[in-house]
């Protein structure tokens, strides 16, 4: 059911009103429009939302200024909408013209009227039962991607499935990968070049998983690489023998595009089992960014951040794409705030290391030696010694998108400020079952107070521009946007606006109905800005999340979809 909602000045009343009621804008969309290459390329200039992080750099940065630090305060309600599963919500509402793509948990699709929120139509995915048995983390969808006429859903029984964006018909679905036996879905599609990549997950399950381009008018699958490689291929030699077969290298976040050096890149998880003693060696390409070439998959170069990884330090989190200056130099950079606690900054022509800083408590990863990161050997867990390190597995920042500011030159990213403790366990693989050979906890930073920030690096320098801390986890993605603004939802269930310079808060939502966890979208439809998140608390924290758990327990579960713009 569609739900509008009116501010008071201190909390959100719901009002559900009939359809007659509405706007004249409530008309179903005229006509969708297609989504071409050319369209792609030059997604961040578009007034849609066309794809996972804006546009194929990942700058969640969108020039839009109609919102900006001076009225962002007079930012109101205009439409919600509330789905009925309770699970997580990680999904970026995805805009072409007036036509809203949402996804929830268990693959369900939802095209909504951007301005009035009016349902045009819904898909959902049938899921075997046991298709959801092996699935880490909740069982979540982080979007759609859009080209040509369709719509692309990859799912967790490892479909990609191709609807039409007007009707919800199913155009093609192709099965990448059996279900059942330890392999799941749960990222946004990218569509590149008249292809559709998506990347396996299931490193907690002994997979070895791959990142796969399948042509997007018909699905047929054009190149597949595997991201643990076999015997007598580049790496192979970085693992004991027989173990690259369930070597885990999970694929299951969106990659990025470069179109000036015509390079893909994609984030890889952690190896498996976790327990590093059990694989002798770096376990390439696990804990690594790759850069691809698009047309074949083949591997460019690759740098890994974490070598012979214990700690579950995934290196899936979004690369981003930007130019910066570093002691006087040009850099044509990426950057990602890793799991392990370092932000890096690479050169994406070659792969090497301009610089990596902190910006959390790091201390399994201690530090670097000619461009490559070394580890702190005493804090490798074994089957007799248990280790306290930081951050824990959910990382310094787990998978939630940072954003990147041209203007500012600065990257907003969410953060978590844990540390764990973590013990070897005797494991053993079969398909299926969990394949971790380690046993954890979650515990405070003990060094900081609060369980999260959203934070602000400078690019140029790697040095923290402000910080504003969260006694709460902050477990949602950020964006950025001309008007000076960053959005970003709490745990707490408030969609906040900073500004982007100071961090000062110059807006904070009524509390919505859950936590939020997704990253926020904006678009304009005839000239009015339009702000959209998705709060719906789950995900990792609430199941893995230790000492966290009792913090955030008393959170309502359910997703609802809201909808602002200034009166």
């Amino acid at each position: 059911m569609t739900i509008i909602h009116v501010f008071s000045r201190r909390r959100l009343w719901p009002l559900a009103l009939l359809a007659a009621t509405l706007a004249p804008a409530a008309a179903l969309a005229a006509g969708y429009p297609q989504v071409t290459g050319a369209r792609l390329a030059a997604a961040a200039t578009d007034n849609g939302w066309l794809m996972f992080r804006r546009d194929y750099a990942g700058n969640s940065y969108a020039p839009f200024r109609q919102i900006d630090t001076a009225n962002v305060k007079d930012l109101r309600l205009v439409w919600s909408y509330r789905s009925h599963l309770k699970e997580g919500y990680e999904g970026t509402p995805i805009v072409n013209g007036d036509y809203m793509f949402i996804t929830t948990p268990k693959d369900h699709v939802i095209a909504l009227n951007a301005v009035t929120g009016k349902v045009l139509w819904k898909y959902e995915k049938s899921l075997a039962g046991v298709a959801l048995k092996t699935v880490c983390c909740d069982v979540v969808n982080r979007g759609v991607a859009l080209y040509g006429n369709d719509v692309y859903l990859a799912t967790l029984d490892n479909y990609v499935v191709a609807l039409n964006a007007e009707t919800g018909r199913v155009v093609w679905q192709r099965q990448i990968k059996p279900a059942d036996v330890g392999y799941a879905m749960t990222l946004a599609p990218m569509t590149l070049k008249g292809m559709v990549i998506v990347g396996e997950s299931g490193g907690e399950y002994g997979a070895r998983d791959f990142i796969v381009a399948l042509d997007a008018r018909t699905g047929r699958e054009l190149w597949r690489r595997y991201t643990i490689p076999a015997p007598g291929h580049l790496g192979g030699n970085t693992w004991p023998k027989g173990m690259y077969k369930h070597g885990g290298g999970s694929a299951w976040i969106t990659g990025t595009y470069d179109p000036s050096t015509n390079t893909l890149f994609w984030g890889v998880g952690n190896p498996g089992p976790w327990l590093a003693k059990l694989r002798p060696g770096k376990n390439l390409f696990t804990d690594s960014l790759l850069a691809l070439h698009p047309r074949s998959g083949k591997i460019k170069w690759y740098y890994q951040y974490t070598p012979h990884d214990s700690w579950d330090y995934d290196g899936v989190n979004t690369p981003v794409i930007t130019n910066l200056r570093y002691h006087g130099r040009q850099y044509r950079a990426v950057v990602e705030a890793n799991r392990n606690g370092w932000f890096y900054a690479i050169d994406r022509l070659n792969g090497k290391l301009i610089y990596a800083v902190r910006f959390t408590r790091a201390t399994s990863v201690a530090g670097f030696r000619n461009g490559k990161p070394y580890t702190d050997n005493a804090l490798r867990p074994t089957l007799t010694k248990q280790v306290f390190t930081c951050p824990s597995f959910l990382g310094g920042k787990n998978w939630w998108p940072i954003s990147v500011d041209p203007l500012t030159h600065m990257a907003y990213v969410p953060t978590i400020h844990t540390c764990m403790t973590m013990k070897g366990a005797p494991t053993f693989y079969k398909a299926g079952l969990p394949y971790l050979g380690e046993t954890f906890k979650v515990v405070h930073d003990p060094d900081d107070r609060n369980w999260g920030a959203l934070q602000a690096i400078n690019l140029d320098t790697g040095g923290q521009a402000w910080d504003h801390e969260s006694a709460l986890p902050w477990d949602a993605g950020a964006m950025s946007t001309a008007g000076g603004v960053v959005f970003s939802g709490s745990a707490r269930g408030h969609l906040y606006a900073f500004d982007a310079r100071t961090g000062r808060v110059l807006w904070r939502s009524p509390q919505l109905s859950s936590g939020i966890i997704a990253p926020p979208s904006t678009y304009i439809v005839d000239g009015k800005q339009y702000v959209a998140i998705l709060a719906g608390w789950g995900g990792g924290t609430p199941i893995w999340g230790g000492q966290m758990v009792e913090s955030v327990s008393n959170i309502p579960r359910g997703g609802h979809l809201y909808v602002f713009a200034l009166p």
